[in-house]
């Protein structure tokens, strides 16, 4: 069984949407940005923050698999862009809740590497443990804890 994450995040009551994130030693800022009533841009807003996850996470797993492979890997980029759209099928295309999101991730690979090689990592960067749980089944708990 795999070590199970923890992160606590956090709203003082004087903030608006400023939120401190805290995983382990780490402490990270979000926010809402300016053209949102009240956001202060003080740090990435949260879907940032699910891009960055899950593009840190494809690129570590491209880069553990070429050094393994030894493979002359260069610098790699990662682009993402988050959206909603509706899906082609779509029968009620006027509802917003039709609306599915789309993630597109636009990867650079820099390195003497073959064209196999290439398309291989970018195979390798589609099963990322992040990208894999964000196309599974998921489900979310939530519940009340009793104030301290």
């Amino acid at each position: 069984m795999s070590e199970q994450k923890i992160v606590h995040i956090h709203i003082p009551k004087d903030e608006l949407y400023t939120t401190t994130l805290t995983a382990g030693k780490h402490e990270l800022i979000s926010d809402e940005p300016e053209n949102v009533e009240g956001g202060t841009d003080q740090g990435p807003d949260p879907y940032d923050y699910l891009l960055m996850g899950l593009g840190s996470c494809t690129l570590m797993t491209i880069k553990m698999y070429a050094k393994r492979k030894e493979w002359k890997l260069g610098d790699i980029f990662l682009e993402l862009r988050h959206n909603k759209r509706h899906a082609e099928d779509c029968a009620n295309c006027e509802d917003p809740e039709s609306k599915i999101d789309v993630i597109e991730k636009e990867l650079i690979i820099k390195g003497d590497l073959t064209d196999e090689q290439r398309e291989k990592l970018l195979d390798i960067s589609k099963k990322c443990p992040v990208h894999r749980t964000l196309q599974s089944d998921i489900t979310i708990e939530s519940m009340l804890s009793k104030e301290h």
